[in-house]
Order: structure tokens, then sequence, then C-alpha cells
């Protein structure tokens, strides 16, 4: 089976469908976290996902993101520790997807693509509460998925002549 190489495309949106399949996830959301529109009648909870960087070597790629899953809290903050409970449960589960999930695996090989998606072993989740004007509550994990990259400049699309070289 050939190995074809993810690209940025690829990356993000297997991990806005691992999002949008997971069955307690309402909302799935990509881009910088200041720009989600919690004013909006958006459905909880909310999965999102902010791209932080990439780091390139010559064999792979990792990029960087900030997951963040959240959902409404009452004003009087009565279901705060069941909503931290739940947001942490999913991105747990979304954790063990990347880690160990036969969904993400079938999902892949069923495209003729062997899964070429990695993940660190350990993740530290952080919670938080009043990060945003609306009243939810939350966690965020560092997230980085690794994937095989060739650094080749074999492809490149670029006229061959000696125009730059002084």
């Amino acid at each position: 089976m050939a190995i074809r190489y993810k690209t940025y495309d690829n990356v993000v949106d297997t991990l806005t469908c691992v999002g949008d399949l997971h069955q307690q996830i309402k909302t799935t959301t990509t881009g910088d976290i200041w720009d989600i529109d919690l004013e909006k009648n958006t459905l909880y909870p909310l999965f999102h996902i902010t791209p932080v960087d990439v780091d390139i070597t010559l064999s792979e790629k990792q990029f960087n993101f900030q997951l963040f899953v959240m959902d409404l809290v009452e004003p009087d903050l009565s279901n705060e520790q069941h909503v931290l409970s739940d947001t942490l449960q999913i991105i747990t589960d979304i954790i063990a997807l990347y880690k160990h999930g036969e969904l993400l695996q079938t999902a892949i090989v069923a495209h003729g693509e062997e899964s070429r998606y990695f993940v660190d072993d350990e993740f530290k989740c952080e919670p938080f509460t009043e990060r945003f004007d609306q009243n939810v509550t939350g966690w965020v994990v560092d997230f980085s998925i690794i994937i095989e990259s060739v650094l080749d400049s074999c492809d490149i699309p670029i006229v061959q002549t000696n125009t730059c070289i002084k």
C-alpha cells in the first residue's frame, strides 16, 4: 500500500471529523479561539480546534493544536463540577481515538491509506472557568499530531533556471 503524505487539510479535516462524530459534541469549530461567536445560537458542548504551529523535520511534520471542549454552566455555577467532568471525558475520548481508536484506523484504511497519524503518550489538560464572556467552562489540551513527511525538493512546482543564482 502506497504512503500518501498528509497535508494540513487532511489533519484538520480528520480532527474536525472526530469532533463531528462524537455523540456528545454538538458543535465543532476551528480557528483562533477569540473568533468563536459564543453569543450566537451555539449548541453545546463545543469542541474548538486552534492551530498553534507546525514543526518540520526531514522525515515528519508535527502539527500543534490547542483543543478546547466547553459547555454552559448555570449562572450560580451549580453544575460546574459536572460540566468539568463531562468535558474532560470528551477530551479523553479524542485522545484515545488518536492513540488506540479503531474508528480512526478503519476510516483511514477505507480510503486506501495506511494510518499515519501519531500522537504523544502524555497530555496535560487545563481547566478554564472564566476565559470567555459566556458562562462556559471546560478543558484545553495541547495536542500534537505527527505525520510522516519527506522534505523533498523533487516535486516543487518551480521553473528550472539559473536566474536566481548570482
